[in-house]
């Protein structure tokens, strides 16, 4: 068995973009509403709603949506008047907050492969190429991490499925043949999307 084992799922990590150039660590600063009171975990994907302020994509399975990217943590001020950088967005007694996001249409990112229950499994190479769902998971406010994962079995050829596979990763496989982690791009990016949001 290949080394390190993947035991939970993590969220959606940056690696590079799908031209092969690497990542440079690029975000975009979007502010989160001071009325949004929804935890977002580092490597949650997010949108942007009417007002231009960012929210989480939603909770559970996702199976269709216009993600604008993955947030990767944030700065608020807190109940007592400090500014925290933060890795993840508590969802009450802040203001002022700030969501970082990786909102790259053409970044690639790492993500495990997962039950609908949160258990990781596998798929083979043949997962290349289709589009997936995907399940946010659950959070940790110990790590600050994503619980999300794409979801096994969901590749098709379905154009409102959120993720594309481009890649499996080899450092991770289980066998030969079977990978519990695939390299994705957002499917249906917000960017690209021509409905735009609200003014308001």
């Amino acid at each position: 068995m290949a080394y390190p084992i993947v035991s939970a799922p993590y969220g959606f990590k940056a690696v590079n973009r799908v031209d092969g150039l690497p990542y440079a660590g690029a975000i975009r600063q979007i502010p989160i509403s001071g009325s949004y009171n929804t935890a977002i975990y580092n490597g949650d994907t997010v949108v942007i709603v009417n007002g231009g302020t960012i929210q989480s994509a939603g909770s559970g399975a996702i199976t269709s949506g216009n993600p604008v990217g993955v947030f990767v943590g944030c700065q608020y001020v807190n109940s007592t008047g400090q500014t925290v950088q933060a890795q993840y967005y508590p969802g009450t007694s802040v203001t002022n907050a700030i969501a970082y996001v990786v909102d790259d249409p053409y970044a690639a990112f790492k993500v495990a492969v997962a039950y609908a229950n949160g258990v990781v499994t596998t798929v083979t190479a043949a997962a290349v190429g289709t589009n997936m769902s995907y399940n946010m998971g659950t959070g940790s406010t110990t790590t600050g991490d994503s619980g999300a994962f794409v979801t096994a079995a969901s590749g098709a050829n379905t154009s409102s499925l959120p993720f594309r596979v481009i890649a499996v990763v080899p450092d991770t496989n289980v066998t030969s043949t079977t990978f519990c982690e695939v390299i994705v791009k957002i499917n249906t990016h917000q960017y690209n999307n021509p409905l735009g949001t609200n003014l308001s």
